[in-house]
């Protein structure tokens, strides 16, 4: 079983950054992928970034430039540096670890960015 914490949410105005954190703990083998999911009010939970195993990386097209994806497998833990934020990036984001089609989810973090 995988337990996921996540840190690092918080108010931000437009044009800042913030640094995402989640640390998985428990049966962690590989490969696997961990990534960063989030879900607005009203709307869809939705992909944002992953980084497999292998480094390989995948961002949804609204925060390619913005975002990057990053993870040190020595300590389990994948971050997320959000630079450019605006508005409508505002959202509960989500950790998730996925292995042989398996997910599991962090508790969500807030992000909430003002105009």
């Amino acid at each position: 079983q995988v337990r996921l914490v996540e840190s690092g949410g918080g108010l931000v105005q437009a044009g800042g950054s913030l640094r995402l954190s989640c640390v998985a703990s428990g049966s962690i083998f590989r490969p696997n992928t961990m990534g960063w999911y989030r879900q607005a009010p009203g709307k869809q939970r939705d992909m944002v970034a992953t980084v497999d195993s292998g480094g390989t990386t995948s961002y949804t097209d609204s925060v390619k430039g913005r975002f990057t994806i990053s993870r040190d497998n020595a300590e389990n833990t994948v971050y997320l540096q959000m630079n450019s934020l605006t508005p409508e990036d505002t959202a509960v984001y989500y950790c998730n670890f996925r292995r042989w089609a398996r997910d599991t989810w962090g508790q969500g973090t807030q992000v909430t960015v003002s105009s």
